[in-house]
């Protein structure tokens, strides 16, 4: 959509709210199966083809193999429908009523698979067609729609006026795809000893640093697959492993959908739908298995890092590991691949948008991206390893956890420190320290590159590293307690909306740690 290229003009300024990504120079390839193109670019379309799960195909497939019965025995199950959402309140309505939406239609060939696509009847400034199959008795909302087909899915029990003893309906099924002109699209029948099939598999990654180069599970990500308008969907566990309870007799396009279990969506396609998908092409009905590596297409590799980064420090936010608040629910992290700093600027979650700098900045893109925007940014411009990737998500969502903590006005002063600062400065990420609400950056990138080094050395082993210690803040002062003792929870839960300053910060640790006064106070005035 045009509209969302203005959206850079913010990203450029308040992602330099926090660190630059680093990396080594890598050539990727793409991760493909043969003789297929996949992009992360808009899907390419084919011809329309037959579906074979409309009534009428099934009808003409039982009537083929059972001749003496009644094809009006077969009864509408599904429908094919698509949606025209006219605003983000509509498409709200649809997602929220559980629907699972995809914006390509199911029933056409595809030339060049990718992760989105637009309807070019649609204008680009609006929301694109919206394609799903629901129940044949489904309640629709005030949305305009159109019906495609009347489906008959035979996964489902069977939808017949009296018994249906003795039918095989996977072989009716087969029999439908073959009669529709589809027959090359079925798994043989000798591949598979119990004729259909659920699919399973696992999705891994290698990070070349850790567990000696050992592949281990992409975390808690959607894996998607369908055959025409029969499609199910499954979320890896923790070590990659997923398994749908679906049966399939045809092989099947699979896709990753990187809305994550645990709450987040990683973005962003120019489409309304906050999670992006790669699309992993075509594998059999069983299943599909995937390794992903520095090598393999960029943008899967890059996703899935920080798929696995946000999953394992949500995960140890708990409170027999590191104890620190959750970040907040429906969170969006976008990856931006032109730009090297990353953010949690909270967006998605009212900062920002309702400050008068970024109004006067924005103009009618405010009231856009209160919709669109994201939480956290991901700059992964010269960004190629596990390791630096996984650094950069630690710090932004430590960011996250903080913000949980105090809230969105707290969150406005800080947003209000970096514009400042990096317009004042020509584009220096952090100032000088001298600005109006220094205190808020100061204790929140103290706290940020504290977790995200204390993370990165529990990964990857060997001594603390140096992040953040450059600055005019000191991330030191977390270091240095911690090496005594002090746990991340101990600095997370005294940091609460009224600390605004590092003063306040040292005197709220004091008074709670009145045993060990002494050494903050020290430590504290050693490094200010």
């Amino acid at each position: 959509m045009r509209r969302l290229k203005g959206l850079f003009a913010l990203i450029a300024v308040l992602t330099a709210c926090s660190k630059d990504g680093t990396g080594t120079a890598n050539h990727a390839e793409d991760l493909r199966q043969p003789g297929e193109t996949v992009s992360h670019g808009m899907i390419v379309l084919g011809d329309r083809l037959e579906n074979p799960y409309t009534t009428e195909n099934v009808r003409d497939a039982y009537t083929a193999l059972y001749p003496t019965k009644s094809r009006d025995e077969i009864e509408t199950s599904h429908l094919y429908v698509r949606f025209l959402p006219e605003n983000e309140e509509e498409f709200d309505l649809l997602t929220e009523s559980g629907l699972d939406l995809v914006d390509y239609p199911l029933d056409y060939e595809i030339l060049v698979d990718g992760d989105y696509y637009h309807d070019p009847s649609v204008g680009e400034d609006n929301i694109t067609w919206q394609y799903a199959v629901v129940p044949a008795d489904y309640e629709f909302p005030d949305v305009k729609h159109e019906i495609i087909d009347e489906c008959f899915i035979t996964e489902t029990e069977p939808v017949v006026s009296r018994s249906g003893d003795g039918i095989d309906w996977e072989a009716v099924e087969r029999e439908a795809y073959r009669l529709s002109g589809n027959g090359d699209m079925l798994v043989p029948e000798s591949l598979t000893r119990a004729g259909k099939v659920c699919p399973s598999g696992r999705i891994t990654i290698v990070d070349e640093a850790a567990s000696g180069g050992k592949p281990f599970g992409v975390a808690g990500v959607r894996v998607r697959c369908n055959t025409f308008v029969k499609f199910a969907n499954a979320y890896t566990d923790r070590d990659g492993y997923y398994s749908i309870s679906k049966k399939f007799s045809a092989n099947l396009k699979y896709r990753l959908v990187f809305k994550n279990e645990k709450g987040f969506a990683i973005g962003f396609n120019l489409i309304l739908v906050p999670a992006s998908t790669s699309a992993l092409g075509k594998g059999p009905a069983s299943g599909l298995s995937v390794t992903i590596t520095r090598d393999s297409d960029r943008t899967l590799f890059l996703r899935s890092v920080v798929n696995n980064a946000a999953y394992d420090y949500i995960s140890r936010c708990s409170a027999d590991d590191m104890n620190l608040t959750l970040p907040p629910g429906d969170l969006r992290i976008w990856l931006l691949s032109k730009l090297e700093a990353s953010s949690a600027i909270m967006v998605h979650h009212k900062v920002a948008v309702s400050h008068s700098l970024v109004k006067d900045f924005l103009g009618f893109f405010a009231t856009l991206i209160s919709y669109f925007a994201p939480d956290v940014t991901i700059g992964t411009a010269n960004m190629y390893s596990y390791a630096d990737v996984y650094r950069t998500v630690c710090h932004e969502l430590a960011h996250c956890s903080h913000f949980s903590q105090v809230g969105k006005d707290y969150w406005n002063r800080y947003v209000e420190y970096i514009l400042r600062a990096y317009l004042k400065s020509g584009g220096s990420a952090y100032g000088d320290g001298s600005a109006e609400y220094a205190g808020y950056c100061e204790i929140g990138e103290m706290w940020a590159y504290y977790l995200e080094s204390v993370m990165y050395r529990e990964r990857y082993g060997g001594p603390m590293p140096q992040f953040g210690t450059g600055y005019w803040f000191s991330p030191q002062i977390f270091r240095y307690l911690d090496d005594r003792g002090f746990s991340r929870s101990d600095f997370l839960s005294v940091m609460q909306p009224d600390v605004t300053s590092v003063e306040v910060l040292r005197d709220r640790l004091m008074a709670k740690f009145p045993d060990r006064s002494g050494m903050i106070s020290q430590v504290f005035a050693r490094y200010r």
